[in-house]
């Protein structure tokens, strides 16, 4: 082949590598959004400042509501669980799998985090959309602030994929993570997606478009990747992702370059030639760091043994699989993850913050596979529990909660114990069946004939793992849902956590428990008064018996 054939071949792949590396088949990256339609927002949304004052405010009411709280009680560690997707419908519906899996009606079950103390809602829309994306939610949990759709660790000032505005420095904002090792504590991430998906990458990564997951995807919005660094970069060469001391979740691809293949045979994305996983190892060499990378889940089970201090852990080239459809030999559950994580994190006596994922719920919710997502769903739970034993309620703190809602809905007139995940006892007014758990929308789309519904429980595939559920509205990925999510919580100043408010209070909340971060600390709280005639009646009383 002539060297002008070649070289031209090679920027073909090249272009389709860049172009590939900023699919997201689950979040579309559309830049029509129906534009035209605008918002009467408060500029000063725009600002970190008007959202830290907003739950500062909160702050300052509930402390005066819960005067009972002792000031003592505070948090040395912080574990915030996300269910990525996991809105209230899909609690329910989870809760009730659970107890079906067991021969019961179900309806009666309970989560393990639902059994925690305290429970809230939290209002997830974003300062440019009424209903939330990953990466707006995710800075808003995360770092304090609401945020534009598609962007991460930055404020409302800066429009999704516009690089120059998001090198200002008024722009950047700081996580609970980078808050937490500022305090001089140890921080990590485990996910069951990508750990450069929008959910853990705000925790570390600044970001105009959460899907700058390498320098190729930074390439194909025309930004130049060495003034934006990609998300990938970010965590293994930025603060504070460089100091994490767990990174565990999918991703490989993100960190390889094209030209290299990984442990399973998925391609890199990475278009600049580096691979980051060797940087990542370098790094930890220069800082004379005991460190180890691990791919499966019988090398995660060996570091586990004698954990290093630093330990990254990609099992798989994207995402990992679904629980229901992972090989086990591999692929470690999330609930191994976790406790991994915490043996690892709790060495420090200062104490942690540990963000941790439970990503594929929202993955299955937008293929419209209620199956897959309700038992992604228990794997979290699972995950919850198992972090409980491990933690003592005294000094640890346990948030979980979700990022945004799906469509799905639970409805008909069943009777108690009804297979939820099959068809309800009712019909449609043409005697079809429809399912329990269904969508407004999404790929699982079927053509009406002659006006009626096809039933599809005949279907050849109904009902397995792959199968979809039907829909109204057809499109290629199911959307979020806006409504309030919940919040549960146990530990430290959980009181803290209840009522309807902002989801950009939450890391404020768990900052306040944990007294780290800017804003107001329960370990500096105020501590009681006693009015002065009871005391002096006290002091009376002494007076006379020593008398």
């Amino acid at each position: 082949m002539s060297l002008p054939k070649m070289l031209s071949l090679g920027m073909l792949v090249t272009l389709v590598a860049a172009q590939l590396a900023c699919a997201d088949r689950y979040h579309p990256d559309s830049e029509d959004r129906r534009a035209g339609v605008t918002f009467n927002s408060n500029p000063a949304e725009m600002t970190a400042e008007y959202w830290t004052e907003e739950a500062q405010a909160a702050i300052r009411a509930r402390r005066a509501r819960l005067r009972g709280t002792a000031a003592e009680h505070t948090a040395r560690n912080v574990v915030m669980f996300l269910g990525d997707g996991m809105s209230v419908t899909t609690l329910a519906a989870a809760r009730t799998l659970l107890g079906q899996r067991q021969g019961r009606p179900g309806e009666e079950f309970q989560l393990a985090f639902e059994a925690f103390p305290t429970v809230g809602l939290t209002k997830t829309y974003c300062v440019d959309t009424q209903i939330a994306d990953s990466a707006c939610s995710a800075t808003a949990y995360l770092c304090g602030a609401k945020a534009n759709r598609g962007t991460l660790g930055l404020t409302a000032a800066v429009p999704r994929r516009d690089c120059a505005a998001a090198t200002e420095p008024s722009a950047h904002l700081d996580s609970i993570a980078a808050w937490a090792l500022a305090d001089g504590r140890d921080a990590g991430i485990v996910t069951t997606t990508r750990v450069t998906h929008a959910s853990p990458a705000a925790a570390y990564a600044r970001a105009a478009n959460r899907n700058w997951e390498n320098d190729g995807s930074v390439r194909s919005n025309n930004q130049d990747p060495n003034i934006c660094r990609d998300i990938a970069h970010q965590l293994v060469h930025s603060y504070p992702g460089n100091q994490f001391k767990v990174i565990l979740g999918g991703g490989r691809r993100e960190f390889i370059p094209t030209t290299s293949i990984d442990e399973e045979g998925t391609a890199g994305r990475r278009t600049d030639g580096r691979n980051l996983i060797e940087e990542w190892k370098i790094d930890k060499i220069s800082r004379n760091a005991t460190y180890q990378y691990v791919w499966n889940r019988s090398q995660l089970a060996s570091a586990a043994q004698n954990t290093p201090e630093y330990l990254l852990g990609l099992f798989e080239g994207s995402h990992l699989q679904y629980n229901l459809q992972a090989d086990a030999a591999t692929e470690p559950t999330l609930s191994e993850l976790t406790e991994v994580a915490i043996r690892s994190l709790s060495r420090n006596e200062k104490g942690f913050f540990l963000f941790v994922e439970g990503g594929r719920i929202d993955h299955a919710h937008h293929a419209n596979r209620p199956q897959l997502a309700l038992d992604e769903t228990l794997e979290m739970s699972a995950a919850v529990a198992r972090a409980a034993e491990l933690l003592s309620e005294d000094d640890s703190l346990i948030v979980v909660t979700a990022d945004h809602a799906h469509v799905m809905t639970l409805n008909g007139y069943s009777p108690r114990g009804t297979d939820i995940l099959g068809p309800s006892n009712d019909r449609d007014e043409a005697g079809v069946p429809y399912m329990t758990l269904s969508y407004s929308n999404g790929p699982g789309f079927r053509s009406h004939h002659n006006g009626t519904r096809p039933d599809v429980t005949t279907e050849t595939n109904f009902p397995s793992l792959t199968w979809r559920s039907h829909v109204d509205v057809p499109l290629s990925s199911e959307t979020h849902g806006g409504e309030d999510v919940a919040v549960f919580a146990r530990g430290p100043q959980h009181a803290m956590f209840t009522g309807l408010y902002e989801q950009s209070q939450l890391p404020h909340l768990m900052a306040y428990a944990a007294c780290i971060g800017p804003g107001l600390h329960a370990c500096s709280a105020a501590p009681r008064h006693f009015s002065a005639m009871p005391l002096l009646t006290i002091i009376f009383f002494l007076y006379k018996l020593l008398k």
